[in-house]
This record gives C-alpha cells, structure tokens and sequence, in this order.
C-alpha cells in the first residue's frame, strides 16, 4: 500500500485514482494553484473535472493532509508540508513561493499582544520580496 492511500486510510477516505493523483501532484508541486494541480493530475490520469480537484483539495485541507495558504492578491495555493508553524517568501514579480522556516529564539511578532480570549495555535507569516531569477532580469 502507498504512503498516499495509507494517509488517506487514515482520515477515514475512500482511495480512490483521483484523489491519489491529486496527493501526489501536491507532494511534486509545492505551492501549486488547483488550477496547477489540476494540470498535473490531467497528465497522470487522463482526464479530470475541475471541480473534483477543488473538491478533493478542500477535503484533504478540512482534514489536514495538505495545507491551503492564500497569499494577499493571489489564488490559493496548496502543500503537503503539513504539522509544522512554517511561513513562506513571495515573489512580488513572479509570484514563486517558497517554504521558510519559523525563526528560532525571541520572535515577538509571533505573539499576540492582546489575544482576545482565543487559544492561539499558528501564526501565519508571508514575506514579500523579488526572487533571485526575476532581480537578475531587472538588471
């Protein structure tokens, strides 16, 4: 049994071809729309519904298996880097993203100054800036 079809198991999901192409399309395309996504399990199966990847995406989103980020002024984006407080870079020229990781030692941002009686669990942070390959092109 595949490490996709056992997570999917585990959240009481039926496996199905579909939703392991739409896992593994994740797992290769970090950070991908559901458009992307799409695409990708397009490649691998034939043919697919739109609707049946956002759908698929949403589900796996609910119950943890990938994570949803939606950087201001873009579409959603969705990883399978799950279980971690990690942040991302964005790319304002190209809109590349990133995976970076939370920094360690004193981050004050990090915590709410006036929590309002909720019981924090993540901070989301998204870092903006030109990429390596869109300030070569500028210069």
């Amino acid at each position: 049994m595949s490490a996709a079809a056992a997570l999917l198991r585990s959240h009481h999901l039926p496996v199905t071809a579909q939703r392991l192409a739409i896992l593994h399309a994740v797992s290769r395309n970090p950070h991908a729309t559901a458009d992307l996504i799409a695409e990708a399990v397009r490649g691998e199966l034939g043919s697919i519904s739109r609707q049946a990847v956002y759908n698929a995406l949403g589900v796996f989103a609910e119950k943890g298996l990938i994570r949803r980020i939606q950087p201001s002024g873009s579409a959603a984006r969705y990883e399978d880097r799950v279980g971690d407080n990690h942040h991302h870079l964005v790319c304002r020229s190209c809109g590349q993203t990133v995976d970076v990781d939370c920094a360690t030692g004193e981050t004050p941002c990090l915590h709410a100054l006036d929590d309002a009686g909720y019981e924090i669990d993540e901070a989301e942070v998204v870092y903006w800036g030109t990429c390596p390959r869109c300030l070569k092109q500028k210069k």
